[in-house]
């Protein structure tokens, strides 16, 4: 299959999103439409984009397999790039709590939390947590995810935590999604350490960070940085360790107060912030000065009733903001890309251009992949969508509905 041609053409639209940087403020309102557009993918790169009566021109139609894509709206694939879709157990208890109104701490003080999860994933077998997530790789590829990152972060100690990333490194092998894995060691405080924040973040430092960079298949370290997680001083000790052993470095940021986890993000010079909810102005005015993507949840806010950050605010600023799901099985068990569009317009005021761009070119930035994803430009991985209806303004419009109609994943056609 990895030799074969194919010719999409006659699509109503090929909306490029073309660029091999993020984009960022206005910059992320111009996704580059043409229309009757056509792709020529070979070997599983793009070779030709443009209208069809100039790609035809261009090459030898009786070579590919031809796709008409009449009536159809070609886009990039979606890049998610914050979930946690490696786990064991779920926490539906906690979510009919939090309806009846228990706080967050007050759920951690029964039970649950990052530690119910950490309890499960301990219990769960590795070809439990490979199938399960294998299946959660399969929904979001129906919903035109082609890349997506995980994160580890529910064993809190060395043996689960690779446990979770071998999981991660096999089904980037063996799924057609592109897997990239985060080390979120410090996701929480175990309850062996209890109390010994600080020496914890050094069992990180000494014991773990050097078996996952044996491992060779992990990108990035994360920390939650956060109010009674991981202080700020806490957080860039770790990640300066991090640094050293060559992770690239993003950070959970600013979610429940202003913490100033923004500002250390770009201090770092992290590849991204996340979540974000509460990032001061001080924070907002750093990211846009810098290459630090800011990543946006608008799930996780929709699922714990809190409000959502300031997207409209940050784009006007001018930051490069990318938009992602984070399913996980705490705050947010959805990886629900229908419903994150219509949150990221209707809840945050983000335009349908700008949230294609947060999904697509941003969102592979977010992974340091920007010069072989998320956009529609020849030399790039043939990385594809194709939709059921003639534009991608549909994506919004169409409110919580999956118009996936075809998926391209390194050239090869997945009928949905």
């Amino acid at each position: 299959m990895e030799d074969e041609k194919i010719l999409i053409r006659n699509a109503s639209q090929v909306v490029t999103c073309s660029g091999f940087e993020a984009k960022k403020g206005k910059a992320m309102s111009d996704v580059g439409v043409i229309e009757d557009g056509a792709v020529a993918v070979s070997n599983g790169i793009i070779t030709h984009v443009g209208p069809t009566e100039e790609v035809l021109r261009q090459v030898n139609v009786e070579d590919y397999l031809e796709v008409n894509a009449n009536g159809r709206a070609l886009l990039p694939g979606f890049v998610d790039s914050h979930t946690h879709f490696v786990f064991g157990g779920y926490r539906e208890e906690e979510f009919s709590w939090r309806m009846k109104g228990d706080s967050y701490m007050s759920i951690m003080e029964r039970g649950g939390g990052i530690v119910n999860t950490m309890n499960a994933t301990r219990s769960t077998s590795y070809d439990d947590l490979f199938g399960d997530a294998y299946d959660r790789l399969d929904t979001m590829m129906d919903m035109g995810v082609t890349t997506v990152e995980g994160k580890s972060g529910y064993g809190l100690d060395l043996a689960t935590e690779l446990i979770q990333l071998r999981v991660m490194k096999e089904l980037n092998d063996d799924h057609p999604l592109d897997v990239v894995s985060t080390f979120l060691g410090a996701h929480a405080v175990p309850p062996e350490f209890a109390g010994r924040t600080d020496a914890y973040v050094d069992y990180i430092i000494e014991e773990v960070l050097p078996h996952i960079r044996a491992e060779r298949s992990v990108t990035f370290c994360d920390v939650f940085c956060e109010q009674g997680v991981f202080s700020v001083e806490q957080s860039e000790r770790l990640l300066k360790a991090a640094r050293s052993q060559r992770f690239k470095l993003k950070l959970h940021a600013d979610e429940i107060v202003p913490f100033g986890g923004a500002e250390l993000a770009v201090r770092l010079k992290a590849v991204s912030a996340d979540h974000l909810l509460h990032v001061s102005d001080t924070g907002i005015k750093r990211l846009a000065r810098s290459g630090t993507i800011a990543t946006l949840l608008p799930l996780t806010a929709f699922s714990l009733g809190e409000p959502y950050a300031p997207g409209r605010r940050m784009i006007d600023a001018g930051c490069a903001v990318a938009l992602a799901s984070d399913l996980n099985p705490g705050s947010c068990f959805s990886c629900s890309i229908p419903l994150l569009f219509a949150l990221a317009c209707i809840q945050m005021k983000m335009t349908p251009e700008e949230a294609l761009t947060a999904l697509t070119i941003n969102g592979a930035a977010a992974l340091g992949r920007e010069k072989v994803i998320g956009s529609i430009d020849v030399g790039k991985k043939a990385d594809l969508i194709l939709l059921k209806f003639p534009s991608y303004k549909f994506l919004p419009y169409h409110v919580g509905m999956n118009i996936v109609d075809t998926v391209i994943k390194d050239g090869v056609l997945y009928i949905i």
